[in-house]
C-alpha cells in the first residue's frame, strides 16, 4: 500500500494521490453501512474530502499510470481494513511486526535497486527510522487495535480525519493558509466522524439493554 502510494506521488499531485488513495477505506464505510443514518456520515466524509484537497487544478494533466498506482493504494488499504480486523482480534500488534517483517524482505530489495548513492549515507538513518515509525509501526500498530473495537464502516469513515488533520498540521506548523471553502470543508469531516462515533456508542447502548 505505502510503496504504491510513495510510486503515485512521483508524478500526481500530493493532494490528488491522497484523494485517490481514500476510495478504499471510504468504499468500505459506504458498503458496509446498513441504516441511513451511516449513508449521512459517509457523504459528509466525501463531501468534505472533496472540498479539501486540491481536485479542481490539475486534474485534466493527471498522470494516468499514477492515478491508477494511488488507485491500487486505496485497494490494498480497502482489504487491509477487511482482513486487518480478523488478525487483529487474533493476534494483536504482532500482526503488523509480522507484516512489516514480510514486507520488508519484498521491498527491501526492490528499494534498494531503485535507490541512489546517498541512501547509504549515514544522514538517511535517523530520517528512515523516523519514516519507519511514524509511518508504519505506530499508526499500523494503533490501527490495528483500533480495528478489533470498531466496525468497519466506522472505521473507513474516521480514517477521513487522517487528510483533515494534515491540513490542521499544515495550517498550524508550516503556516499555510485554509480558504473558508476548505475550512468548511474540514468541519464536515470533523462532523462525520464525530457523528459515526456518537451513533455506534448509541448503538452499543441499546444492545447492552436488550441483553439486560
Amino acid at each position: 500500500m505505502n510503496y504504491l502510494f510513495y510510486l503515485s506521488i512521483q508524478t500526481v499531485p500530493l493532494g490528488i494521490a491522497v484523494a485517490l488513495e481514500f476510495t478504499g477505506p471510504l468504499a468500505v464505510a459506504l458498503f458496509s453501512s446498513r441504516r441511513p443514518i451511516d449513508f449521512v456520515w459517509v457523504v459528509l466524509a466525501v463531501l468534505g474530502l472533496w472540498f479539501l484537497l486540491p481536485l479542481g487544478q490539475d486534474v485534466s494533466h493527471v498522470d494516468l499510470t499514477g492515478a491508477a498506482l494511488a488507485l491500487g493504494a486505496g485497494a490494498c488499504w480497502a482489504v487491509y481494513i477487511l482482513t486487518g480486523q480478523r488478525a487483529g482480534e487474533e493476534h494483536g500488534p504482532a500482526t503488523v511486526a509480522l507484516g512489516s517483517l514480510i514486507a520488508a524482505i519484498i521491498f527491501v530489495p526492490l528499494g534498494m535497486a531503485q535507490a541512489t548513492e546517498s541512501i547509504w549515507q549515514w544522514s538517511i538513518l535517523p530520517v528512515g527510522l523516523a519514516v519507519a515509525v511514524l509511518s508504519t509501526a505506530l499508526p499500523y500498530s494503533l490501527e490495528m487495535i483500533a480495528l478489533t473495537r470498531l466496525p468497519t464502516r466506522i472505521f473507513g469513515t474516521l480514517m477521513s480525519m487522517e487528510p483533515a488533520l494534515a491540513a490542521m498540521s499544515g495550517m498550524v506548523f508550516l503556516g499555510e493558509s485554509l480558504t473558508f471553502t476548505q475550512t468548511l470543508a474540514l468541519c464536515s469531516i470533523i462532523a462525520a466522524s464525530m457523528g459515526s462515533t456518537l451513533t455506534l456508542r448509541r448503538e452499543s447502548k441499546v444492545e447492552e439493554v436488550d441483553i439486560r
